[in-house]
């Protein structure tokens, strides 16, 4: 089996020069997949990038986009939002904005709720299944309550928000910095969506940034196989990169 060299790793946590947050605020959602929009990277949340699931039991909000008209307008022309889930704490942005205008549910990890005070939210502990297609899975280690959305359509989609991101060569890895709460746990979580997994159930990773390293795809193609690739024994040693 082959293994991913550690100097793969390096990438930025925020956005490659591809991307760049102000000048993409004011551009329009674009599709993903079927059904899948990803809006443009939001430097609320650090350049990260939030996701649109168009489901008939109800739309899901991964994350924040910039809160300005042109993204409000699409959501409402797309029924509104049911559900908003935060990936991790850096994912918040202006969720009690958007709450208040679509009087929509939050799902956070129950150890970031306290994050929201005052707000109406959803904690959960290990997993929250939404639909017959969609579930939350608690995978910590980029922070205390990170987690994936797993979207079972399209031959599976993991939403991954900052636990696994593209490195410079599109690859997907999970990013040690000086801010990582728990390096060991997140590679631990990485192993459990291997365990999970296979192949035929996890095609497609959507980041929740550095997406300018995709080079213009909208996804991490072949998701499982590019995760069962990394050497995860040499990236326990590996020193925080930034």
């Amino acid at each position: 089996m082959q293994h991913h060299n550690l100097e793969n790793n390096t990438f930025n946590t925020l956005e490659s020069p591809a991307t760049e947050p102000q000048q993409a605020a004011s551009k329009p959602p674009r599709s993903v997949l079927e059904g899948i929009f990803a809006f443009p990277p939001n430097r609320d949340i650090l350049g990260g990038t939030a996701y649109f699931i168009v489901e008939k039991e109800g739309n899901i909000l991964i994350d924040c986009p910039a809160w300005q008209e042109t993204n409000e307008q699409f959501i409402k022309a797309q029924g509104g939002i049911r559900w908003l889930f935060i990936t991790n704490r850096g994912g918040i942005g202006k969720a009690r904005e958007i709450m208040q205008a679509f009087n929509c549910e939050i799902l956070i990890q129950e150890q970031e709720a306290y994050l929201l005070p005052e707000l109406a939210v959803k904690p959960f502990h290990q997993e929250l299944t939404l639909s017959p297609d969609t579930s939350i899975i608690w995978t910590p280690g980029h922070s205390p309550g990170s987690s994936c959305l797993y979207y079972s359509r399209h031959g599976g989609v993991l939403f991954s928000g900052r636990h696994i991101l593209p490195n410079k060569q599109g690859e997907p890895a999970p990013l040690r910095t000086s801010k990582t709460f728990h390096w060991l746990r997140q590679i631990k979580s990485i192993e459990s969506l291997l365990a999970r997994f296979t192949p035929a159930t996890l095609n497609y990773i959507c980041p929740g940034a550095s997406t300018g390293f995709l080079r213009g795809k909208a996804t991490i193609d072949q998701a499982y196989q590019g995760l069962s690739e990394l050497d995860l024994d040499a990236l326990r040693h590996s020193p925080a990169l930034l």
